[in-house]
Formats: structure tokens, C-alpha cells, sequence
């Protein structure tokens, strides 16, 4: 059975190791109001090292600009090296919107506000010797590619992402992060409809991290009829995401065939 403290203490180790092997100052979190980047800026907060947490809202529905300042307000009436901002990006997306006129689409503009928000972590980062750290979960990173390359796929060091969304829940609940953040529906927040995570993909996370497992070590067993369908979700996403989780692809001189 998984001891959380000691993972947390873990992970906490790791990420101070490497902060001071690199010669850096500041740890940096986007913090969305979900329980990916609660666990990952308490993780950073335990370091001691000065951690950064921006809460940068896009026309933001209420409940998550909330969630994401109530679970700031938790880490900083706990620890004193977390220090706080809120950039309001809704402006400067409103404006990039309009300047791309009608060459958009719903999926491009939800990308563009986890680039810009990329674009701001590196902002402060670059301010404060510091690096972006990294909310994404096994599931979203390894699994079905579920972020925007270069927004929020865009970061220095990955904290959580060898655990998977029920290990991120539970490391959530030893760390005592705010319930309701521990009980929201996960979200990434980019779309105006609210839909969830699960309106996206198709799937839950509990279904989709079954069939990562199940990709890694098929099992000998038959399948129910929702089982086979969320195997061909987990690989239609898997395969049309591979871009993002696989190295970029660079030209090398050494193969090419002389002759030709």
C-alpha cells in the first residue's frame, strides 16, 4: 500500500535536488482551481524555495477564479515562501481574437489561452532565476496527450506526471488540499461552455486510466461492451495526440544515403 507522506516527501526532495543542482530561485505554478495544480504548487510550497502561484483567469467562470484563490489563500496561510499574483488575461485574449479575425476555430482559441498563460509563466520565470513547473498527470502526459503543446504542455520539470489521476487525488487528500477542490469535476478551464474534461475526452479518468494499464499489460480477460469502447477512445486519443508526447522530429545528416 502506497504511503503518501513519505511519496509527497519524495517528491518534494526531488524537486528542491534538482532546483539546487540548477542554480534556481523559484519555483513558478499556474494554479487553475483543479487538483493537479493544487497537489503540484503544495508539493513546490513544501520545498521551502520561493514559489510563485498565478492564478490567470481568460474570462473565467466564477467557481474556478474562486477555487483557484481560495486554494492560493490555503497555501499561503501555510507557507511563507509562497507568493501570489492574479493576471487577468482576458484583455489581451479578447485582443488577439479580434486581430485574427474570422481565421479561428473554438479548438485554436482554447489553445491560444493556455499559450498565453505559458507565455506569462515564463514571464515571471524569467523575472526571479525561476522555473515553470508542470501540473499534467500520467494519464494526460503519457497516456492521451491531453494538453495544448506549448501551453500548458510547456514547463521545465513534471512533478506528478508518474502518477496517475487517482494517485493525484490521493496524494491530494494527504496534503489536506481544499475539498472542494478535491470534489470539483476536473476541467482545463479553456472552453466557454464549461464542459468538463470528461465532455471532451469521452471518457473518465478512472476508465481512461484503466486502459493505459490495460495497453501496458493486456489482461487474458474478456471485455464488456464499455470497456472496448473506452480501449478505442484511449487510442484514438493516444495516436492523435503522439505529436505532443513523443521528442520533435530532427533531420540528422547521418542517414541520408550517399548517392542520393
Amino acid at each position: 500500500m502506497q504511503d503518501w507522506d513519505q511519496l509527497s516527501k519524495e517528491i518534494v526532495h526531488w524537486i528542491k535536488q534538482y532546483a539546487e543542482s540548477n542554480q534556481i530561485t523559484s519555483l513558478i505554478v499556474g494554479v487553475s482551481g483543479g487538483i493537479d495544480s493544487a497537489v503540484t504548487s503544495t508539493l513546490c510550497a513544501k520545498t521551502g524555495l520561493n514559489t510563485i502561484v498565478l492564478n490567470m483567469p481568460i474570462h473565467q467562470d466564477t467557481s474556478q477564479y474562486d477555487l483557484s484563490n481560495r486554494h492560493i489563500d490555503w497555501l499561503r496561510s501555510n507557507w511563507g515562501n509562497v507568493e501570489s499574483h492574479i493576471i487577468d488575461l482576458s484583455e489581451t485574449f479578447t485582443t488577439f481574437d479580434n486581430e485574427v479575425g474570422e481565421c479561428k476555430s473554438n479548438l485554436t482559441l482554447a489553445n491560444a489561452k493556455a499559450r498565453l498563460r505559458m507565455t506569462t509563466l515564463y514571464h515571471f520565470a524569467g523575472l526571479t532565476n525561476g522555473i515553470v513547473v508542470g501540473t499534467g498527470n500520467k494519464v494526460e502526459d503519457f497516456g492521451v496527450g491531453f494538453f495544448t503543446k506549448y501551453g500548458d504542455g510547456g514547463v521545465d520539470i513534471s512533478p506528478i506526471a508518474d502518477l496517475y489521476k487517482s494517485e493525484v487525488y490521493a496524494l491530494a487528500d494527504a496534503l489536506g488540499v481544499v475539498k472542494e477542490i478535491q470534489d470539483a469535476a476536473p476541467t482545463d478551464g479553456l472552453w466557454d461552455d464549461g464542459r468538463t474534461d470528461e465532455d471532451q475526452m469521452g471518457a473518465t479518468y478512472e476508465e481512461l486510466e484503466w486502459a493505459m494499464q490495460e495497453a501496458e499489460n493486456p489482461s487474458s480477460g474478456s471485455m464488456t461492451d464499455r470497456q472496448k469502447e473506452v480501449v478505442a477512445i484511449y487510442e484514438r486519443l493516444h495516436n492523435a495526440n503522439s505529436h505532443k508526447m513523443n521528442p520533435i522530429p530532427v533531420f540528422s545528416r547521418s542517414k541520408i544515403t550517399k548517392g542520393t
